[in-house]
């Protein structure tokens, strides 16, 4: 333990060995409180090459990629292929509550760095592995970017329209779930190492992760021996067959919208008609009166379609601003798909003063990042600093906390081990 303050993971320290499959995880031990050392080789991070950079300059120090994934953390750097450079890992691990690490199964045993290993340094030691497969089974070894994990943790199967081949999310996330699950679980082992006294190896298996954010689709092929169907911008109804859309363009973008229950209320679908004859879309078929009883679930493909025709004409005629207003207004659920300029005005936001400015000095400027992903009324989670340089912390870690002598870290430094 090493810190402090009043934050919910201040006493932890936890040292960050992962890459670009694993950042998300130390990210948010240290938005939590806990002191996060994110060690890279001395060249720098791989993760710092990925862009896109501050002004569309490739620079080590300018990815926005390695900004948003280490924020908040420590740096230094250190070899762990050098004697010397594992050597001095080994001090830190006797420093640590928390170890994580996303190398391929094995690399770390292979350096005398396993669980196994560490342990006998560090038996409390929360010893985090994330990798695609989990560090067992036939697959442990297989290499997996994001679109295998969507793919085999089947994600993808789910994502995309009926008519079309399966999809994956437009930005990487699978490697984020297993991250994020990460976090929790090296939490939850630190809540049993303080009441049992052990430390323990935590095997994150990405593909696990994915395949958690399926778990409704899970009991329908269990218990029904079917797959639900890829929807996409439509709702199709099993039993009948008829599709409705959900997402509908509008004058500046897209809306949600459609029925969300069995019924949609008719208090609901006479404010609808209401708002779309007061400014002339409704049809003969609309102003009839059958729509305020239509039942979605029975309702004919030619009822859904002469729906669908006079509502997406309307929606084409106002912005995502009008129509939200408007429906919120009248009861109607609708709601804007929200684009990332949109979420930067967005008054909920901004009432939660969600966005905040974290100085770069060698920038010479604050840029803005998303806050804090909760709000804790006794221990606040805070973004207490910008992503570190390369090595920016060797001395105050090496020199400061293990007491390693500056005239050994210029070696050190020199011998190319940090």
């Amino acid at each position: 333990m090493t810190q402090t303050d009043d934050s919910l993971l201040a006493p932890y320290r936890v040292l960050d060995l992962t890459d670009v499959r694993g950042y998300l995880c130390g990210r948010v031990l240290r938005d939590l409180g806990a002191d996060v050392v994110k060690i890279e080789p001395p060249s720098g991070d791989p993760g710092r090459r990925t862009g896109p950079f501050y002004k569309d300059i490739p620079h080590l120090e300018k990815s926005l990629f390695w900004f948003a994934y280490n924020l908040n953390k420590r740096g230094v750097t250190l070899d762990l292929e050098s004697a010397d450079g594992r050597a001095l890992f080994r001090q830190l691990v006797a420093t640590a509550d928390v170890l994580v690490e996303s190398f391929d199964p094995g690399y770390m045993a292979r350096l005398g760095l396993g669980y196994t290993d560490v342990a006998k340094l560090n038996p409390g030691l929360v010893y985090v592995s994330i990798s695609a497969f989990g560090q067992t089974g036939p697959h442990a070894h297989y290499n997996a970017p994001d679109i295998v994990g969507m793919a085999m943790g089947g994600l993808m199967a789910l994502s995309g329209d009926i008519e079309r081949p399966p999809v994956r999310i437009s930005y990487p996330q699978a490697w984020l779930h297993a991250g994020a699950e990460g976090a929790a679980a090296a939490a939850i082992a630190l809540y049993h190492r303080d009441l049992a006294g052990e430390g323990q190896h935590v095997d994150v298996s990405m593909q696990q992760c994915v395949i958690w954010t399926t778990t409704n689709a899970t009991p329908t092929w269990d218990l029904n021996h079917m797959n639900i169907p890829r929807s996409g911008a439509i709702r199709v109804r099993q039993a009948s067959g008829t599709h409705f859309p959900i997402h509908w363009p509008c004058a500046d973008g897209y809306v949600t919208f459609g029925p969300q229950a069995v019924r949609m209320e008719a208090a609901a679908l006479r404010a609808l008609v209401e708002w779309l004859d007061s400014v002339g879309y409704a049809t003969e078929f609309l102003k009839s009166g059958k729509m305020t009883v239509l039942d979605f679930t029975v309702a004919t493909q030619e009822e859904l379609d002469q729906v669908a025709g006079a509502v997406g004409r309307f929606f084409l005629a106002h912005t995502k601003a009008d129509l939200y207003e408007g429906a919120r207004r009248r009861g109607i659920i609708l709601y804007p798909v929200s684009t990332v300029a949109d979420l930067f005005e967005m008054p909920q936001l901004e009432a939660r003063e969600y966005w905040v400015q974290v100085p770069h000095p060698e920038l010479g400027v604050s840029l803005t990042y998303p806050g804090p992903f909760i709000q804790v009324s006794e221990a606040p989670v805070r973004l207490r600093r910008r992503a570190p340089l390369i090595g920016e912390h060797n001395a105050e870690v090496y020199c400061g906390e293990l007491g390693v002598p500056r005239e050994r870290l210029a070696w050190l430094k020199q011998a190319g081990a940090i």
